[in-house]
């Protein structure tokens, strides 16, 4: 049985071939994922501790307050301690050489000035030692032309921009310093002065030779205050490789449920050619049950012949998965994602590969192997080829059809149910519904789609409908693979079309201004806003501030804006907001029984209730003030009682008489010196806002679409053993009359309307999915709706449609190779 195994799988090479394909594509895949993560956390480990390579303590601040220049002092002064300096990382701004800001979120750091705690890798020139010098990371010198020795203007919300000398570059590739943008490095007291922070994140501390770690941490600790905590070298490098590894593991989670996705769909396509194959050997199966076969060999020599094609595809797909993990480092570096470390392949990760690929392999064609057993000796005098395909159960069916309507039902009270877990499980109880009543569904939609088709083309339509239709399992598994693919694909494109929908109606209904000015990665500079104001072309010039004061949340507000963001006056009159008079929302006012005119203290200062108004908007801060207690108040007030409050926007519209672009030049001159925000207007502001759904959709796309081609592979496998099981009946068809043209065309319109399911299928369930999500957002508190893209689910039905058209090529030219009296007498 051995023998004849492994002589059956040389001489069906050819037909085994696009079996081993989606094989090879899903442990690629798999190996592919592997690949990559491996050496990302390579790269990951070996830059942990770069910033610690010579610090032996570290005093961390365990509460909201940084550690002030006094600890610094006090901790100097310790016995045994060799060097001691502030560290803390925040946010800055470089000006190119154009006098532009240099794209990017730019990270800013103290630099220890002590020789005994330099851990940079200096590429050109020499760290700073001063005041007023600077290194930068060398891929923006490069990109700028910066020259060492040359003025470069560094800025923060410690105020505006101002020029150091650049006096080195330095290497943070691949470290929690590189985060797409630019590097810089500044001396103790100039990062504080430029990040506008109090004090240090934490202390480094390199002992004296010979001096114990216990005993100085001691010494180290008491001196230290409170509020702190003091690590070792060891749990400092512990904490690094923590914190290096952590997004990473996210980042593994998150590729490792598209690997699943690719790896069930690789197992209905297999399972599918294994039942196609195995049920057009049934009379060869038959007839060495005939002479003596039992039913356990027959059950061990499918399963032998499954693993060895496993093992061979698996080989192929780690080779494959080697340019594949190629790829998908050069996708992340397209989308700006830092990537440390290069491809690393381990033995482990072959080993995974091979193993998983062929348990797959093996665990797909269980049922059918099984099912090939049951064949009787007497079969053998039958027909294989002319046997009607069998129809599902009508327990599989009613199963099916209670599973599916599950589905449904808690898509559809997901939103009122408040529960996103019934999104989630409507999806699944949804697809595994079509799953099982995919046999009655799959074919009952081939005839509808193929009724248009009947009426154009004719008697070769009605020939392709009815090839397709005449094994119901079958055609359902082969669009079953491509639902799971193209569903969530679906899903995410009416997800994401329909969040930014939503974030441009938020856009619409919160901001009223021609520009806006926002931080990057950070709040505004203290002193922007006013010069902002003091330009004569500039109207109004808000910044949007909000503070928590006894329970309740304090907003800044403009008299011109203000109509704009209330739903609502309940009475009173808005626009009456100005010194000494406020907005209280409903809520607050029915808790302590205010109404227009009656007298409200905030932080010991007295105001007056100029109106009581309604506000559906999300408080702007996190607190644990109750929802609707709100006071909105005008600017002035608002810097008067909390002056170190900043926000990360400002609203800015001309003043009268002066035109859009002369405000714009207006607001450059100011931002020039600020390299930390950004101008822009609506639409800019819409775009930045949604530029991380397109990025997310383009990558979840590009991951996704391997699934949908591994699907579309089934289609082509599905369709070309059907060729071979129909060659005689293809034969007889040619003999009558059939052209070449026609028979081509019967088999696309096969492999069309078989994918075309798969594709409307799956297209419904992901809109399902995202529809109940976006109800259920919308409920919660969001302003989201459920927007379909026309465009895009167009364009992935036509993209499916194309791919069945290119699958049915090689089975068409496999149906037209065999001359026809040859052909007539195949067995």
């Amino acid at each position: 049985m051995i023998r004849l195994t492994l002589r059956s799988l040389r001489a069906e090479a050819l037909r085994m071939l696009l079996s081993a394909l989606a094989v090879v594509l899903g442990v690629a895949f798999i190996a592919g994922t592997l690949i990559l993560v491996d050496g990302m956390r390579a790269g990951a480990y070996e830059r942990a501790g770069a910033f610690d390579r010579h610090t032996d303590l570290a005093v961390y601040a365990t509460g909201t307050r940084p550690l002030p220049t006094a600890s610094l002092d006090r901790v100097r002064g310790v016995d045994g301690v060799a060097a001691a300096a502030g560290e803390l990382t925040g946010t800055g701004g470089v000006v190119g050489a154009d006098g532009r800001p240099v794209l990017g979120y730019a990270v800013l750091a103290a630099i220890p000035t002590e020789a005994a705690l330099r851990s940079y890798d200096v590429v050109s020139g020499r760290l700073p030692d001063r005041a007023g010098e600077v290194v930068l990371d060398a891929d923006t010198v490069a990109e700028e032309g910066f020259t060492l020795g040359a003025p470069v203007r560094v800025g923060g919300t410690g105020g505006p921009a101002r020029p150091y000398t650049l006096v080195g570059t330095v290497d943070v590739a691949g470290t929690a310093r590189d985060i797409g943008g630019p590097f810089i490095g500044l001396v103790g007291p100039e990062a504080l002065a430029v990040t506008g922070e109090s004090g240090y994140g934490r202390i480094m501390v390199a002992a004296r030779p010979g001096v114990p770690a216990g005993a100085l941490a001691e010494r180290v600790r008491a001196v230290a205050g409170v509020d702190t905590t003091v690590k070792d070298r060891q749990q400092i490098l512990d904490d690094a490789v923590d914190e290096a590894v952590r997004d990473l593991t996210q980042f593994t989670m998150l590729l490792m449920i598209f690997v699943a996705v690719a790896v069930v769909v690789a197992g209905f396509v297999i399972a599918n050619t294994f039942a196609i194959v195995l049920a057009q050997r049934t009379r060869r199966t038959a007839l060495l049950r005939l002479v003596g076969a039992t039913r356990g060999q027959v059950f061990r020599s499918a399963l032998l012949e499954s693993a060895v094609l496993g093992v061979v595809a698996s080989v192929l797909g780690v080779l494959f998965g080697v340019a594949l993990a190629g790829g998908m480092r050069l996708l992340l570096i397209r989308l700006d994602v830092p990537v440390s470390g290069g491809l690393r392949v381990t033995g482990s990760t072959v080993v995974t590969a091979l193993l998983l690929g062929t348990v797959l392999t093996v665990g797909a064609a269980l049922l059918p192997a099984w099912r090939g057993t049951r064949v009787p000796p007497v079969a053998a005098l039958t027909d294989a080829a002319v046997q009607p395909g069998q129809g599902a159960g009508r327990l599989r069916l009613a199963l099916g059809a209670v599973v599916l309507g599950a589905g449904v039902a808690a898509l559809a009270g997901a939103a009122s149910a408040g529960q996103l877990v019934l999104v989630a499980a409507g999806g699944v109880l949804a697809f595994f519904g079509i799953v099982l009543f995919g046999p009655v569904l799959v074919p009952a939609m081939v005839r509808v789609f193929g009724w248009p088709l009947r009426r154009l083309v004719g008697t070769t339509a009605t020939l392709a409908v009815a090839n397709a239709v005449r094994n119901p399992r079958r055609i359902a598994a082969t669009a079953t693979a491509l639902v799971i693919g193209i569903g969530l694909v679906s899903a995410f494109v009416v997800g994401a079309r329909s969040t930014k929908d939503g974030i441009e109606r938020s856009v619409d209904a919160e901001i009223g201004t021609d520009f806006v000015v926002t931080g990057i990665g950070q709040d505004l500079p203290a002193a922007l806003t006013g010069e902002l104001a003091a330009r004569p072309e500039l109207g109004v010039v808000h910044e949007q501030r909000s503070a928590v004061t006894a329970g309740i949340e304090v907003r800044a507000a403009h008299p011109a804006l203000v109509g704009r963001s209330i739903t609502g006056v309940l009475s009173g009159d808005a626009t009456r907001l100005g010194p000494g008079r406020v907005l209280v929302h409903r809520e607050l006012a029915r808790a302590n029984g205010w109404t227009v005119g009656s007298p409200v203290t905030v932080k010991g200062r007295g105001f007056q209730v100029a109106a009581v108004v309604t506000d559906d908007r999300p408080t702007m801060v996190a607190s644990d003030a109750p929802a609707g207690h709100v006071i909105d108040m005008a600017d002035a007030d608002f810097v008067a009682l909390f002056p170190d409050r900043r926000g990360f926007l400002a609203e800015i519209d001309p003043a009268a008489g002066v035109d859009a672009d002369r405000a714009r030049d207006a607001i450059a001159q100011v931002l020039a010196g600020y390299p930390t925000v950004n101008l822009m207007d609506q639409g800019a502001y819409k775009k930045m806002l949604t530029g991380t759904v397109d990025m997310l959709l383009a990558f979840v796309t590009a991951l996704l679409g391997l699934a949908v081609v591994i699907a579309l592979v089934g289609v082509a496998n599905t369709l070309s053993l059907s060729v071979v099981e129909r060659t005689r009946e293809n034969a007889v068809l040619r003999a009558v009359g059939m052209t070449r043209a026609r028979m081509r065309a019967m088999l696309a319109a096969e492999a069309v309307l078989m994918a075309l399911v798969g594709a409307v299928l799956g297209v419904g369930l992901g809109t399902g999915v995202s529809a109940a999500a976006m109800a259920l957002l919308d409920r919660l508190g969001g302003d989201f709706h459920v927007v379909l893209p026309f465009g895009q689910l167009g364009l992935i039905l036509g993209v499916s449609v194309l791919a069945a058209l290119l699958a049915s090529v090689l089975p068409a030219r496999r149906a037209l190779s065999r001359p026809v009296v040859e052909a007539l007498a195949d067995q």
